[in-house]
């Protein structure tokens, strides 16, 4: 789940996983490519591709650039825009990395509509990063800004890893820390702040010439105005004449963040490859959540690969959600998020991919056109949807389905 103040949609997820999964396996590749025959390397090459994939390796990445368009659309919420990556090295130790990216919203969600009016807004990202590369130790660091009408985010990150046992091993280490300012569209005399601070263990190792195994720890602590100044929560009102009345959401302060990853990938003898992917999450507001993943990847002839996942999610609440308090301010922090609340998601993505060679362009060596496609179906267990009426307190529950499509052209020069 995420773990930043819901101010934004679940698009700009989709963007960095993209990114991922175009930049940082072709280190992974080559190192394995290092250890293993011709045919092998090429097939644990596709383990690498697959979404999530987040292994080290102390090799540069590879010079390229990629142009995608996402779209995401569900829940009454639109998100879409391009990104733009490029990467280069320089002197076979250093290399460089642009992205930049925009989102176009627009909203009139659920919980929109119930307490607020739609709205529009832009969303712009950009980043540079560089790579260092000196034996088997690999230094990166990165700075982020993003920007939108009442939002701006500044983060730096830095993460070093190191290859051991014979570059059969890869150890990373890594530290993020940002601030954000917020601000609400319409009220002046409103702003706040949020500092964030990220820590990051991963350790990964090729097991069999078949097998890689990844396992990842991560720790978030957040300090500062953590709910989003747009949103209320909801309490019996008997002078009201629905019954009901809102007040706007109180949070604590301070959050602090754990998340658990195991990944295992496994190459099949008939030039496919299996992956899954586990990952455990809790917080100090008493949110536990776990991710299940499983995907199959499958070449056709030379050029094209095909993908097909499989994820479930399912979370239990925070301490201080409720869809509908008993009275006005019952408890000191109050939220009805629904993404705060006890549900559940199933995501079936399909994906592929067709590699060219443009011949008309000198500089470039070869390429790829890919295309993916999400199908999410969220469920909540205590969220409430009030655009379809019925007595105080015993609503329909919500749920939602959601489509999410990337479209991207990468190319290595």
């Amino acid at each position: 789940m995420s773990i930043r103040p819901e101010r934004r949609p679940v698009a700009p997820k989709v963007v960095e996983e993209v990114v991922v999964a175009v930049t940082e396996p072709r280190a992974l590749t080559h190192r394995i490519a290092l250890l293993f025959s011709p045919a092998r390397h090429w097939l644990l090459l596709m383990l690498a591709l697959l979404p999530g994939f987040s292994l080290f390796a102390t090799v540069l990445p590879e010079d390229r650039a990629d142009i995608m368009y996402h779209r995401y659309d569900g829940g009454g919420v639109e998100v879409d825009g391009p990104s733009i990556l490029v990467r280069k090295s320089v002197m076979d130790t250093v290399s460089l990395s642009a992205n930049y990216y925009v989102d176009s919203i627009s909203s009139a969600s659920v919980d929109v509509v119930s307490t607020a009016s739609p709205y529009t807004e832009e969303r712009t990202e950009s980043s540079l990063s560089m790579d260092y590369l000196h034996n088997k130790t690999l230094m990166s660091l990165a700075l982020t800004k993003s920007d939108e009408s009442d939002y701006l985010s500044e983060t730096g990150s830095f993460s070093i890893s190191h290859d051991m046992f014979g570059d059969l091993t890869t150890v990373s280490l890594g530290y993020s820390v940002g601030n954000d300012d917020i601000s609400r569209n319409g009220d002046a005399d409103f702003g706040d702040q949020i500092k964030r601070q990220n820590y990051r263990l991963s350790l990964s190792q090729i097991l069999t010439k078949n097998t890689i195994l990844g396992v990842g720890w991560e720790t978030i602590t957040d300090e500062g105005f953590l709910n989003n100044p747009y949103r209320s929560y909801r309490y019996l009102d008997p002078l009201a004449g629905d019954g009901y009345s809102y007040l706007p959401e109180v949070y604590p302060r301070t959050r602090t963040s754990n998340a658990l990853a195991l990944r295992l990938k496994y190459y099949l003898p008939y030039r496919a490859a299996l992956s899954s992917e586990y990952r455990y999450f809790n917080d100090t507001w008493g949110i536990d959540a776990n991710n299940f993943e499983l995907a199959y990847t499958h070449p056709f002839r030379e050029k094209w690969i095909f993908d097909i996942r499989y994820r479930y999610y399912t979370q239990e609440g925070a301490d201080f959600y409720s869809d509908l308090f008993s009275r006005r301010a019952p408890q000191t922090y109050l939220a009805r998020d629904k993404e705060l609340s006890s549900f559940q998601s199933h995501t079936l993505g399909l994906a592929m991919s067709y590699e060219i060679k443009p011949g008309f362009l000198q500089f470039v060596d070869r390429g790829t056109l890919n295309l993916a496609y999400d199908y999410i179906y969220f469920d909540y267990d205590d969220f409430r949807d009030l655009t379809r009426g019925g007595v105080v307190g015993e609503e329909p529950f919500y749920s939602f389905s959601a489509n999410v499509i990337k479209a991207y052209v990468s190319i290595w020069y």
